[in-house]
């Protein structure tokens, strides 16, 4: 028989991104240096070619190999992975089985992880750009140009001039160290990740029960009954998180799944609603208007433990079967299923991601949730809780205490009394500290002036209309002139081609990050453009919190690739040159040039007293690295052996210091559990009685509390009242005089408090009313840009302010024309499990970027046809407001009729053009697309300044 040779048209692959033009797969995986499975390439070899597969010789003897373990830098689960190295080489890669989060198992991403240990695709070495051309440099060169650049627009137009995003891929240590460098440079022109995927949350949840956390566990989700998702594709975006959501529902637990989009993990679901994007509030009401009528409540939990439940009644009364159903397009049967499914199975955990909080009211959204969870008494128990699945592998850890412009490490508010604060942890003066500030007033949008060192500083939402925005509207001496994008890729954020026209705008702008991103490319500068390399977390040691608040402990795999420098060296080597790096180090151990991990951790821990980050020595973490397979799986608890007790890596709070081994806090506000066992209760954040109402707790309590009932937060008073002051050493009595608990340095009221079994943090009662939100009550708006312009009139958006976060800020201006008929399609965007983020990583992947290499949409057959497209075609998808993306068409029923889905990691082209000239050679990423975020459009929620991605319009034609 003759074999016939297989044409090299029939086996192309589109790869753009590639090379430019279509290459056959087998030459993209020569090129990329894929090990290809035995099956592909039997399937184009000669068989006279095959052969039997043996196994290969390892590459060194096994003494030779050491092995590390570090933790997976893609999604927040926290996965374990052992690295091989040999010769300083990682050479090999397994994952870590003892490890109870991820027990062996990996994602597409974390088996790829090996590439970051030798991967060309990274910027090498310190590039400037003359004339438009890259050019290399020296670190010294560049540190000296940018920094009298800084200081030069700094004395021009003041410190709020030069803004900066940090990273949320950042370690721990390396996210810290940029919010204190923001600090000591005098501003609060600062942000991360974390403003555009999870603010909502953060504000939501902490403004209900005390703080801005996942309150469970991934793990604890194995005692759910019931398992909500809602804006959740964990099967893609959280592969590993979904292997316990399958064991539950294996153990009988109900799993059902509310989103626009039948996903992969709809496909897993007992019961699948489809509903209009931008419509969860009047979703939720609606379960909660039958979990009302048919009294499944849990009274006595109300009773006791919430506040306001009786508006948010009122509020949901108006949510009747037949509104709900004019509203989100989901029918009375479906919704009283849901309720029905969620009171028959309790505990019920809610799993909600970016899917519902990337919109104008998003924190509305997060609330409802709440309200629905607190109804059923699911808050503050095993198997329930709120499960919020974050994204980057840092970014719940770069939250707690990195680069926000909203507060200081810790959640320590900016207003003097938290920094007064830090400036003891510090140990710095406050007038110093405060001089470096710009000492004008300006307006606080609520009526009054503030100085910019007391007031939140403009959001990597908005550092666009920073730079654009007439200087008379902004609440600052003059618009930002300087962005440096230190770990963040800018296609996450929305109006790409105002993006476009702020980047060319900057005196200087400066990218530090292992990969070029799109920052990069973007635009058309000429100079004045720098890329800094900076080592991936492999490179370095330090710790990660995963979003059940665990903080775990990184050790360093490799030493860094080409001339990388660490976040932390970095802002070392900034700091000096700006003259403030005696100030910022005088307490932080610092070795040629780098500041030791070790050492910036045991600073956070003297200071975040606040949320419990002062337990997690270095030392405590490391032990429970060391000793992972002595952990539970379901509840986390170490059985035997030294760690006898307690909970893997020690998730926040973990109170006191780590001389009391407090064990660590698996479930938030959970009264079945002494305090000194990780027990607690709702905090009292915000006083102790509203309208002549109690915010205390009524009749509940944590176990073994000598207190039974409701109290404030403690603090030096309080503790002499109780008559427990003298349970304090001299020492303590000292540093404690006239402190509350969250800033005494001593640790002493926290340790006493809890001795008593009390929380530290009060005991109070969740608020289902927030009155000092502009919703006290959760309340339904249509999106700026809705398909249902007819909904207007009775769900309305927010009046215009003038200043909000220093900026104006439209809503309802923007509502005000109808877009509907000319854009019909509702536009939102998600994950894939092949890249995560902004792509530029896992893109420049070989064995990722093979597995997708087209940005696309997903569009329902019907409109597909409506608009003559057919599947695989490239097509326009244009926006409202001029952007417009060049991609390819996936004709499917994943999404309904009226609503396209693109994914959001693809970045390199530009309304249809390649921009792979414009990369330092062999920098470009293997794949490049267009960004979704080129055509998503304006909008913002009212308390954090989300950005809106999920519910816009569009329209999709034959390109």
């Amino acid at each position: 028989m003759k074999l016939m040779k297989k044409s090299t048209s029939a086996s192309a692959i589109s790869a753009p991104g590639l090379l430019g033009k279509a290459i056959g797969r087998r030459t993209f995986l020569r090129g990329s240096g894929l090990a290809v499975g035995g099956a592909v390439v039997a399937g184009t070899l000669p068989l006279t070619m095959v052969r039997k597969a043996k196994a290969a010789r390892r590459v060194a003897p096994e003494s030779e190999v050491r092995r590390v373990k570090t933790i997976c830098g893609h999604c927040s689960v926290g996965c374990s992975t052992i690295a091989e190295v040999h010769n300083g080489v990682w050479v090999g890669q397994e994952p870590a089985f003892d490890s109870p989060i991820n027990l062996g198992a990996h994602c597409a991403k974390g088996a790829a992880l090996r590439n970051h240990g030798h991967s060309t695709r990274r910027i090498k070495y310190p590039m400037k750009m003359v004339d438009g051309r890259w050019q290399r440099i020296s670190w010294d060169q560049a540190i000296e140009e940018i920094g009298d650049k800084l200081l030069q627009i700094r004395e021009e137009s003041g410190p709020d001039a030069f803004w900066f995003a940090g990273s949320s891929k950042a370690n721990n240590e390396g996210a810290y160290l940029q919010r204190k460098f923001a600090a000591f440079w005098g501003s609060n022109n600062c942000d991360h990740q974390a403003r555009i995927c999870h603010s909502t949350t953060v504000a939501g949840v902490a403004n209900t029960w005390g703080y801005g956390a996942q309150t469970n566990s991934y793990n604890d989700i194995l005692k759910s009954k019931c398992i909500i998702m809602c804006g959740s594709n964990a099967a893609e975006a959280h592969p590993v998180a979904m292997q316990m959501i399958l064991r539950s529902k294996e153990q009988g637990a109900k799993l059902v799944v509310m989103d626009p989009r039948f996903t992969r993990t709809a496909a897993h679901a007992d019961t699948y609603v489809r509903f209009r994007s931008g419509t969860d509030v009047a979703l939720m009401w609606g379960i909660l208007w039958h979990v009302f009528e048919n009294e499944w409540e849990d009274k006595e939990y109300i009773r006791q433990r919430v506040y306001g439940m009786d508006r948010v009644r009122e509020e949901v009364a108006k949510w009747t079967p037949d509104e709900v159903e004019r509203v989100t397009g989901v029918g009375e049967e479906a919704i009283y299923d849901i309720a029905k499914t969620m009171a028959d199975n309790r505990p019920g955990t809610f799993v909600w991601c970016m899917g519902g909080t990337q919109h104008t009211i998003g924190s509305n959204y997060v609330r409802a949730y709440n309200c629905l969870q607190l109804a059923l008494g699911n808050i503050g128990v095993d198997g329930g809780g709120a499960n919020i699945f974050r994204g980057h592998d840092n970014v719940q850890g770069a939250t707690d205490v990195g680069p926000n412009p909203d507060n200081l490490p810790g959640y320590y508010p900016i207003a003097e009394g938290g920094w007064q604060h830090w400036c003891r942890v510090w140990d710095v003066d406050y007038e110093w500290l405060k001089n470096r500030f710009d000492q004008a007033e300006y307006d606080d949008g609520r009526g009054g002036t503030v100085q910019n060192m007391n007031t939140g500083g403009i959001t990597v939402s908005r550092w666009v209309d920073g730079v654009l925005e007439d200087p008379d509207n902004i609440a600052q001496k003059d618009n930002i002139r300087a962005a440096m994008f230190w770990g963040h890729a800018p296609n996450s954020q929305t109006r790409g081609p105002e993006m476009k026209r702020a980047f060319e705008m900057l005196d200087l702008l400066v990218i530090a990050d292992p990969y070029p991103t799109v920052s990069a490319v973007l635009h058309d500068r000429k100079n004045n453009t720098y890329l800094l390399p900076i080592a991936t977390q492999f490179e370095q040691a330090g710790s990660v919190t995963a979003s059940n608040r665990s903080i775990q402990w990184r050790e360093k795999v490799i030493e860094p690739l080409y001339e990388h420098k660490t976040d932390a060296e970095l802002a070392y080597r900034l700091a000096t040159k700006l003259g403030f790096a005696d100030e910022m180090f005088k307490n932080i151990e610092v070795r040629d040039n780098m500041p030791v991990p070790e050492s910036v951790l045991r600073e956070i821990n003297r200071g975040t007293w606040s949320i419990g980050y002062t337990g997690q020595s270095p030392e405590r973490i490391k032990e429970h690295m060391a000793n992972q397979r002595h952990f539970d799986v379901v509840t986390l608890k170490a059985e035997g052996g030294p760690l006898d007790g307690e909970t893997y890596c020690l998730p926040w709070p973990c109170y006191g210091t780590p001389e009391m081994k407090h064990p660590g806090t698996h479930v938030l506000y959970n009264t079945s559990r002494h305090v000194l066992d990780g027990g607690g209760n709702f905090r009292a954040n915000f006083g102790t009685e509203r309208d002549g109402e109690t915010l205390l707790a009524e009749d509940s309590w944590s176990k073994g509390a000598e207190i039974e009932g409701g109290y404030p937060q403690f603090d030096s008073e309080m503790l002499k009242q109780l008559g427990w002051w003298d349970d304090l050493t001299d020492e303590e009595k000292e540093m404690a005089e006239g402190r509350a608990w969250t800033t005494d340095l001593s640790g002493g009221i926290i340790r006493v408090a809890m001795k008593h079994g009390c929380h530290p943090f009060g005991n109070a009662k969740a608020r289902a009313h927030v009155w000092n939100f502009p919703d006290g009550v959760p309340i339904h708006r249509e999106p700026l840009y809705t398909p249902r312009y007819d909904l207007v009139e009775d769900y309305p958006t927010y009046e215009d302010r003038a200043v909000f976060y220093r900026l104006p800020t439209r809503w309802k201006s923007v509502q005000a024309r109808d877009y509907s008929r000319e854009f019909p399609l509702v536009h939102t965007s998600g994950r894939l499990v092949e890249y995560e983020g902004g792509g530029e990583e896992t893109r420049s992947n070989p064995w990722l970027a093979e597995l997708k290499q087209d940005m696309f949409v997903e569009i329902n057959p019907a409109d597909a046809n409506d608009a003559g497209v057919r599947d695989g075609q490239t097509v326009w998808l244009e926006g409202p407001e001029g952007g417009r993306i060049r991609i390819k068409a996936m004709v499917t029923n994943r999404v309904g009729r009226g609503t396209v889905f693109t994914p959001f990691h693809f970045g390199g082209h530009f309304q249809g053009q390649d921009l792979l000239s414009k990369y330092p050679d062999g920098a470009a990423p293997y794949v490049r697309g267009e960004s979704t975020n080129t055509a998503t459009t304006y909008g913002y929620d009212a308390v954090t300044m989300m950005q809106e991605t999920k519910t816009t319009l569009c329209r999709v034609i034959p390109a």
